[in-house]
């Protein structure tokens, strides 16, 4: 075989790799990791903040989420759900075998505990207090398909609301400061109801698929057109957060996520509309990673005298 088709091999088979990872889907993991970093450094301005505890933070997050995904996609097509409307064609179109996305599930989660154990020795926090949400968050990346499934139990939405949101803002907060404490949560809560609008959407959507696939999700118990409400909550109530939280601190700087209200109603709007649910799940991912981006913005350009978010300093 020549160099040049050699390299073209190469590419391809990366591609295919870097596809079943669903990096569309990773703003789910790094913006609430981002955001915990930012609280640590609002909250604690007499620490020195750590660029590399940050990037060390965010490149175990990713490891293992990527291997979550990989899980997913396997349990997924074994079970028989992934189909022909499915975002994830790995193994739909045979783009990688099982036993490659099974491997490369393995691969991420051994370097994720390589880099976990690496972030534990030069973050300030024991490493015990990180290895709890750390060793929880690997376990049920593999367990919200694997094992239990708790995607099928109609559990995958509380998971993902605390995995996507609390547990990694917090994981962020402890890595850098060396101490747990409570104040981030209210921090996370914007983000998780705008991360789990990612996965209910794609629930809904697939309500039909799902159920003829005999899975059971949040989506499934409550109908779709109370799926369509609980999408709008998950969307809309972040915005009146924020607009709660610049009346109260007198303070615009919160209204800047705001930016991003006229795609959520441009989303909102092709969730309801049978024809145009398709690439709902991307479109709120995305949106989500701009949302996300831009609440950061707001925290750092935020006097310190508003913070926490909901409580006021004393």
């Amino acid at each position: 075989m020549s160099n040049a088709s050699s390299k073209k091999l190469y590419h391809v088979k990366f591609s295919s790799y870097l596809i079943a990872l669903r990096p569309w889907s990773w703003s789910a993991s790094l913006i609430p990791t981002v955001l915990g970093s930012t609280v640590a450094y609002k909250l604690n301005p007499d620490k020195d903040f750590s660029w590399i505890i940050l990037l060390l933070t965010a490149l175990t997050v990713l490891l293992v989420h990527g291997a979550g995904n990989l899980v997913n996609t396997y349990y997924d097509y074994v079970r028989g759900i992934d189909g022909r409307n499915s975002d994830d064609r790995t193994l739909v179109d045979h783009i990688l075998s099982k036993e490659e996305v099974v491997g490369l599930g393995g691969i991420l989660y051994t370097v994720g505990v390589i880099t976990f154990f690496v972030l534990a020795g030069l973050s300030p926090a024991k490493v015990e207090h990180l290895a709890i949400p750390f060793f929880c968050g690997l376990s049920i990346s593999f367990l919200y398909t694997g094992g239990f499934g708790l995607k099928y139990i109609a559990l995958g939405d509380v998971i993902f609301v605390i995995v996507f949101g609390p547990a990694s803002v917090l994981f962020a907060y402890v890595s850098q400061t060396g101490h747990f404490n409570w104040e981030p949560i209210y921090y996370a809560l914007p983000l998780a109801l705008n991360t789990e609008a990612i996965l209910h959407s794609n629930n809904t959507r697939d309500l039909e698929s799902d159920s003829r696939a005999g899975i059971v999700t949040l989506a499934i118990l409550i109908g779709r057109t109370a799926s369509h409400i609980l999408y709008a909550f998950l969307m809309f109530t972040p915005y009146i957060m924020f607009i709660v939280a610049a009346i109260r601190c007198r303070s615009i700087t919160f209204l800047v996520p705001l930016l991003t209200l006229k795609s959520a109603f441009s989303i909102e709007k092709q969730l309801r509309l049978s024809g145009t649910r398709q690439n709902v799940p991307r479109e709120t991912a995305k949106l989500n990673l701009f949302f996300g981006f831009l609440y950061i913005v707001a925290l750092l350009l935020t006097n310190n005298d508003c913070l926490p978010f909901i409580l006021r300093r004393r």
